[in-house]
């Protein structure tokens, strides 16, 4: 399997740590151990849709890959809506449901995010795969060639791929490809107007993905180093005109890429909402996500899946659980030998099942991490490449071999999270683990 080639760091391949700018535009992305791919616009589809095994990570390579618009969000049970890009006019397609996979990656600006981070209208590049099992998808099920199916927003704007591996904003995507946009031609008039540019390989390129016009506004943001900038700022400066046209030579750059309604009859056009024009500016956006994710997964705890359980006398027993990927390396890093920890059984979308309203804690298995080992070889993504044996004197119902779990150091912070990211006491019943599917309209 190709690697990640961002960086070409063999500790990148498995643990996507923050952005590190070295030459034009960071070098390498937060945590991950992602294959390089191609993905061209606007989807990569495979000859065979392939669904995925309990208890093993998932090729990327066999995954169906698509580019739309995030249209709604169910960030407790890491579920969505996306707006599937095709050939067709893409305000006649219907936002189409995705759910991400316990394992599935969520990037946004280079960073480890949750659904939580990512702004509605934001363009994701999405892969994914068929439910791994169809009675319990959180999303509808769809018929296994349903992206072949003739639809209102063209062909293939509702894919039965709706179990996602990765899902990453447009400069995430750029980072891990080594892409950057270079701007040709700027249009302007009264701070808004339209760019000319090209998605291109940052070492070169000859621009045969094509030229691209792309919206922008007063509220675009542009990011300097440490500065935020408007729009009117680049025209004081004289970079920009105040009004006309004027070309920008290709400047290299990151674009945050949205959609919006478009006037004049323009089918299918797409709006920036953010420029990152240098490496700090880049960094800066990067780290600021790595941090709020961090402090959001020490909340939530570090989810992993039971690879095997050895029981002894007396409910004692040692569990070995492999991490998932993803995450920030100092995460990881706080699971050290011989440290107390806590570990729980969660659902697939990785809301708590023990505990309730008395907290995770309290119900979880408490016990002591009494090795860390990291796998040799090829991590495939979705996995940190990092397991844990874990010994608990009170095993609970939810560690068991290929079960998802949850597990943080002891001496991370004991909170109770909010109603929505819980199950009542344990519940297993359809219609408290997600709600059903039935929540997503019928178009």
């Amino acid at each position: 399997m190709n690697q990640l080639r961002v960086s070409s760091s063999w500790f990148l391949v498995r643990c996507w740590p923050v952005v590190l700018v070295c030459s034009f535009l960071v070098e390498a992305i937060a945590s991950g151990e992602e294959p390089r791919t191609k993905d061209p616009e606007p989807s990569t589809q495979v000859d065979e849709p392939f669904r995925p095994e309990a208890g093993k990570f998932p090729p990327l390579k066999m995954a169906h890959s698509y580019r739309g618009e995030l249209a709604f969000v169910d960030h407790a049970n890491r579920r969505g809506s996306i707006r599937v890009q095709s050939t067709g006019i893409f305000r006649f397609s219907a936002p189409r449901p995705f759910a991400m996979l316990p394992y599935g990656i969520v990037q946004y600006h280079g960073a480890p995010a949750d659904l939580r981070d990512i702004p509605l209208g934001t363009m994701l590049h999405v892969h994914a795969f068929l439910p791994p099992d169809p009675k319990t998808s959180s999303v509808p099920v769809l018929p296994v060639n349903n992206r072949e199916r003739p639809s209102s927003g063209g062909p293939g704007t509702a894919p039965a791929e709706n179990h996602v591996l990765l899902l990453e904003d447009e400069p995430s995507r750029c980072l891990r490809e080594g892409l950057v946009w270079k701007l040709k031609e700027v249009e302007i008039k009264n701070h808004e107007g339209t760019i000319i540019a090209s998605r291109e390989p940052k070492q070169g390129g000859d621009g045969k993905n094509g030229e691209e016009t792309l919206t922008f506004d007063a509220a675009t943001r542009v990011w300097r180093g440490r500065e935020l900038l408007r729009i009117e700022h680049l025209i004081t400066e004289g970079a920009w005109p105040a009004t006309g046209k004027k070309s920008l030579d290709k400047q290299p750059v990151l674009l945050g890429i949205t959609w919006k309604p478009t006037p004049g009859g323009v089918f299918t056009r797409f709006h920036i909402s953010d420029i990152w024009l240098d490496d700090a500016a880049m960094q800066n956006a990067a780290l600021h996500q790595t941090e709020t994710h961090k402090a959001f997964m020490r909340g939530r705890w570090l989810p992993a899946w039971v690879d095997t359980v050895e029981y002894g006398k007396f409910g004692r027993a040692t569990v070995t659980a492999t991490l998932f990927g993803g995450m920030d390396p100092s995460l990881y890093a706080d699971f050290k030998t011989g440290i107390p920890a806590v570990m729980n059984g969660v659902e697939n979308t990785l809301k708590h099942t023990e505990g309730g309203t008395a907290g995770p804690t309290q119900m979880a298995a408490r016990g002591t991490i009494h090795d860390v080992t990291k796998v040799s070889g090829d991590v495939p993504l979705g996995s940190s490449g990092i397991q844990i044996r874990f010994e608990t004197d009170l095993i609970t119902e939810g560690l068991r071999p290929t079960r998802i779990v949850r597990v943080r150091p002891a001496n991370w912070p004991d909170v109770h999270v909010p109603r929505e990211e819980y199950l009542s006491d344990g519940a297993s019943s359809i219609e408290e683990r997600f709600p059903t599917p039935a929540i997503f309209p019928k178009y």
